[in-house]
């Protein structure tokens, strides 16, 4: 116990019983001399009025809502924002007078349920403008309890967050639409055939950017006509449009744009065209026939975007969207992606177009050239028949030929070759090829030499392709078949017991290399089938062709049958899958 302690208890008890005895209260300390004392509310304002005073005028939505979800009140806010005056709502629950809002109840009843309070989102539309096309509110719900601990209803503030989130999905839909041009790269023009691009185009935009598309050609023998015909080679609708839209797929009909409307010439300027809201008239006016105006009325088609299909300044066509529904019309941005979409399909479509009319060209010119030799032929008492087949996809055309020359003496040279490439050029030099081949036979020259004169004549005109070739030479007179090869594959004999062997010759370098030393075979003609072919009757990707050369030695072929059988057949075992065009020629000794 410290020193004097006894004394100074003493003495702050009598200071202490002093103080109690006049009233007065001990000095404040410090820090509570910092807090000022709670104040008591203004005379005649108590705490409710004080809280619905803060609750009407704030910039938040405020509700009271009983144990059914009916309003019991709203305040100034909310009603200001939903364009309903505070009464309207008194009695009714939220789907009778705000029908487009979408708000879960079931997350109200669990509030009632537990008294846990619950945070939700609430979407849609009120009837107020507004500039967001959906509106949003973050929303906090608590249960109401009375003094006697009964449950009365919810309490709900909201505050709307429309702008940030409107921010948050046009980055969203930036990203999309980004997303969108990207993959549109990938997935069209992934072919060389234009209704295939159309399609791939009609399908791609389809629901992403439209409820139904359809890509319009302008045949290229028409575009000075005056209604500006195009084609629909093109459509493609989601699945809950197909039946009422049937009307609009007119693939393969000749429509046109009706002249001084805005619609052709914002198509003639190359500018996207947009209409929505269309009525009746509007429809009249704008679809060229009645019947695809009427099924876009009868399907809730609303909106149109037309997009130019334009490539080096030409218009290739159109790319149509239509809208139905509950679809939002087409915007501004729809527009600018429609337009870089339909920019990105030009090109790809242009490629397509060039290259079917170049393959169009090369089929027929070397059909042209092979015609004849593909008829049953006789001659000099030989018999022969050929068919000349494109790949599977019917893109590669142009580089394989076959040729029946009838020579003096009862001769008859027989050819197969494969020029390097595909398309125009490869078909005008197999045709160099085929007419070379012929004069050099026509001047009596024995195959190895035909070949070797060939391959210099080729490769002093500076031609770059090369090719591979085949010849066979029959005499009548002596029975007896010639043969040279440039770089081909080998003859299949088909013997007159019916088995099908390959028939050994030295094979050469290919013709246009300039390094020509070729050998020949003389064999006596011992009857049965020759049939000569080029690589894409027994080629494959990734298998080795000793695989294909062993299917064609293994088919089970009659050497009596009519050749056209006999090749039909061959084609018809193997030429499915190849990747390259296919050259045959079948020929048999005739004797008299």
């Amino acid at each position: 116990m410290r020193e004097g302690a006894g004394e100074e208890d003493r003495v702050d008890r009598d200071t202490s019983s002093r103080r109690a005895a006049t009233g007065t209260a001990p000095a404040a300390s410090p820090a509570a001399a910092a807090s000022p004392a709670p104040a008591a509310p203004p005379a005649g304002i108590g705490y409710v009025d004080m809280l619905r005073g803060i609750v009407e005028d704030s910039g938040a939505g405020f509700a009271v809502l009983d144990t059914e979800l009916r309003y019991l009140y709203v305040n100034p806010h909310m009603a200001r924002m939903t364009g309903l005056p505070a009464a309207a709502y008194l009695g009714h629950r939220l789907a009778e007078v705000l029908p487009h809002i979408q708000r879960s109840e079931q997350v109200l009843r669990d509030v009632l349920r537990d008294g846990r309070p619950r945070e939700l989102v609430v979407t849609g539309r009120t009837w107020v403008d507004s500039p967001y096309q959906v509106r949003e509110w973050r929303c906090v719900y608590h249960r109401l309890v009375d003094s006697a601990g009964r449950v009365v209803g919810v309490a709900g503030v909201g505050l709307e967050i429309s702008e940030p989130q409107q921010y948050v999905y046009e980055l969203e839909r930036a990203h999309r639409r980004l997303a969108l041009l990207d993959a549109a790269a990938s997935r069209i023009g992934t072919g060389t055939d234009v209704a295939g691009t159309c399609r791939e185009l009609a399908e791609f935009v389809v629901p992403e950017l439209a409820d139904a598309a359809g890509v319009e050609l302008t045949p290229p023998d028409t575009v000075a006509a005056r209604r500006a015909p195009t084609r629909l080679a093109a459509y493609a609708t989601r699945p809950g449009l197909a039946m009422g839209l049937a009307a609009l797929d007119a693939r393969g009909e000749l429509v046109g744009w009706p002249r001084g409307t805005g619609t052709r010439r914002n198509l003639a300027a190359g500018r996207v065209w947009r209409r929505n809201a269309i009525t009746e008239a509007q429809w009249r006016s704008l679809v060229p026939r009645w019947p695809p105006a009427l099924a876009c009325l009868t399907a809730g088609v609303h909106s149109v975007l037309l997009a130019p299909v334009v490539a080096d300044g030409r218009v290739l066509g159109i790319l149509l969207l239509a809208r139905a529904g509950e679809s939002a019309p087409f915007s501004t941005e729809d527009a600018t992606v429609a337009r870089e979409l339909a920019a990105r399909a030009a090109r790809a479509l242009d490629r397509a177009v060039r290259f079917q009319r170049e393959h169009t060209m090369a089929l027929e010119l070397q059909r042209a050239l092979l015609s004849e030799p593909g008829q049953l032929q006789r001659h000099a008492g030989v018999e022969t028949t050929a068919r000349y087949r494109p790949a599977d996809d019917g893109s590669l055309i142009g580089g394989d030929w076959y040729d029946v020359v009838a020579l003096p003496g009862g001769r008859t040279m027989l050819v197969i070759g494969d020029v390097m490439g595909h398309g125009v050029d490869a078909a005008v030099a197999m045709s160099h090829y085929r007419s070379t081949l012929r004069a050099l036979a026509l001047a009596g020259l024995p195959p190895r030499h035909i070949l070797q004169h060939a391959d210099r004549m080729v490769a002093d005109s500076g031609f770059e392709r090369v090719a591979t070739c085949f010849l066979a030479l029959g005499d009548a007179d002596v029975a007896t078949l010639t043969y040279a090869s440039a770089g081909h594959l080998p003859p299949a004999w088909l013997t007159p017991e019916g088995t099908m062997q390959l028939v050994p010759v030295p094979v050469g370098p290919p013709l246009g290399s300039g390094l020509g030393r070729y050998e020949q075979r003389v064999t006596p003609e011992r009857g049965g089938v020759l049939l000569l072919y080029t690589d894409g009757l027994v080629e494959r990707r990734g298998e080795d062709i000793d695989r294909g050369l062993a299917r064609l030695t293994t088919l089970p072929l009659s050497p009596t049958d009519p050749l056209d059988e006999i090749v039909d057949t061959v084609l018809t075992r193997l030429a499915a899958g190849s990747e390259d065009d296919i050259a045959l020629l079948a020929a048999r000794a005739v004797r008299t």
